[in-house]
């Protein structure tokens, strides 16, 4: 598995030499496409399976009193998750690219989440600066890496009791043509020790997890050409930040820890 400094030496590599750089492209690539076939000829059994899981269930409704059935039935849900994710991951710097008004797209995802919510006790509120310019970049993505965010901080703190505030932030620096996002939570924090590795692929903390949300996530904003960071303290709560250019470069940048699946 690649660490940062691995992954800047072969940045380096890919920029020193054209040929180098063709050459770890075309592997990148290749390895990309081995986990696409070995994604795609596994999840067809394996809806194969989930459906005779449903059909067995609607003929014969007691086995779902059966001991192990639903153990059965929620590992094979996991694993659908998790290939599912797997592709994400796979195709999350394959960007389509079109210019969009971010702030509209910040405000139905702030609705739609805010509706989310309605039957709970978590409080969420929003700022979406009015000056938002519109953007270059894949819309459909980046409101999957807003999304995802959002649904962790709710998740983080859905089991305190009280102080239960997400809050979504959204502001454009036009000297330097940055857009700043972030996402911050009252929820019971990440221990420091996590912290290092937390865009890590298949690692994860969380209960039932697949440790792929962050790496996606991570994967996306990086082929934006933008950051993320976090910040967090235990039972303090995590902020998510997110750094976009405003004029999104058309040409994808190297993937990052494609070794690490």
């Amino acid at each position: 598995m690649l660490t940062e400094t691995d992954y800047d030496k072969l940045l380096h590599l890919m920029e020193e030499n054209p040929e180098n750089k063709a050459l770890l492209q075309r592997l990148l690539d290749s390895q990309a496409e081995t986990l696409r076939i070995i994604s795609h000829e596994t999840r067809n059994p394996l809806t194969l399976v989930y459906s005779t899981i449903q059909l067995i269930e609607h003929q014969h409704p007691e086995v779902t009193g059966y001991r192990h059935w639903d153990s059965l039935k929620k590992d094979t849900e996991y694993m659908q998750q998790l290939l599912d994710e797997l592709s994400s991951f796979n195709n999350g710097s394959k960007l389509t690219v079109s210019s969009f008004s971010l702030s509209a797209l910040l405000k139905q995802i702030a609705v739609s989440y805010a509706a989310s919510l309605a039957d709970t006790d978590i409080e969420f509120t929003s700022y979406i600066a009015p000056d938002l310019p519109s953007i270059e970049g894949d819309s459909v993505k980046l409101k999957e890496v807003i999304l995802n965010l959002l649904r962790n901080a709710a998740d983080a703190v859905d089991n305190r009791s009280t102080d239960k505030r997400v809050h979504l932030f959204a502001a454009c620096d036009i000297s330097s043509g940055q857009i700043l996002l972030k996402i911050q939570d009252s929820g019971c924090g990440i221990p420091k020790e996590h912290l290092s590795d937390i865009f890590t692929p298949f690692v994860t903390y969380k209960q039932g997890g697949t440790g792929l949300g962050l790496a996606i996530t991570d994967r996306i904003v990086t082929a934006h050409h933008g950051k993320i960071s976090v910040e967090s303290m235990p039972d303090a709560g995590t902020t998510f930040t997110i750094i976009l250019p405003q004029h999104q470069v058309r040409k994808t940048p190297p993937l990052k820890n494609i070794d690490e699946l």
